[in-house]
């Protein structure tokens, strides 16, 4: 079988005293778009934080395209393939829309390329051509997310990491945003997304990771985990308790 794209085996994330991550194994294969789900608190973006260089490990392994990259930088990275669209956006305030998307492209020196995927951001996210020198501090959160998602894809990854992508946004813009990540996974950029709306999440996904308290409790196919019991209780806001999970 070959290697996943990414593999995580026995990760382990203290704050202090406080394990958040409990020793979890999770992969992504190329291609894949997979979900990780969970409640709020479970150890989801502390996971991403951990692959990506903002928080180091207690203990365990992570690899990308088969070699480890614990404690590599993130700007390293991002220069190797795997970029992250972050918890509360991240936009530069200060900056115009175009002048974010160019930050995106940090690592490359294709300007032709680049100007041609500034174009093609454009087409995807029409609202931000309409705003391309408005500062992207005075969009609304959802403008936001859609330019922090078209600044990440400009960097051309690998492996897109996307956490919690929904929050705090209006139903119609959730529904864009999920639009715009069954597109990229369709178009081949492999996809990890952390998102609490777990009905979205393993819908638009092929497998899924469920989270609870720092341990993956269940995982498999999106399909199977939307018609599971306790994923259905304690997620989907169907009869039964969220306490049924853990067991």
């Amino acid at each position: 079988m070959r290697e996943p794209l990414l593999s995580l085996r026995g990760l382990r994330v203290s704050y202090g005293g406080i394990q958040a991550v409990k020793g979890i194994d999770l992969e992504v294969a190329e291609g894949e778009l997979v979900a990780l789900i969970g409640a709020n608190g479970a150890g989801k973006t502390t996971t991403l934080k951990a692959i990506t260089g903002g928080q180091p490990l207690a203990a365990g392994e992570i690899r990308y395209r088969g070699e480890s990259i614990a404690g590599a930088a993130p700007h390293a990275l991002v220069a190797r393939g795997l970029a992250m669209v972050p918890e509360g956006r991240g936009v530069f305030a200060r900056m115009t829309i175009t002048e974010n998307l160019l930050m995106g492209a940090f690592t490359r020196r294709d300007r032709a390329g680049i100007a041609a995927d500034i174009e093609r951001m454009f087409a995807t996210f029409p609202r931000l051509k309409e705003r391309a020198r408005q500062y992207a501090g005075t969009m609304s959160g959802g403008e936001q997310q859609m330019l922090a998602m078209a600044r990440a894809l400009m960097s051309r990854p690998a492996l897109l990491l996307l956490d919690e992508p929904s929050m705090g946004l209006s139903p119609i813009m959730v529904e864009k945003v999920f639009e715009v990540v069954r597109e990229v996974s369709a178009q081949g950029t492999t996809v990890l997304l952390v998102e609490q709306n777990a009905r979205l999440a393993l819908q638009a996904a092929h497998r899924g990771y469920v989270m609870d308290s720092g341990l993956v409790t269940l995982h498999g196919e999106a399909a199977q985990l939307l018609e599971d019991p306790k994923v259905r209780a304690a997620y989907l806001g169907e009869q039964g308790g969220a306490g049924e999970l853990a067991g």
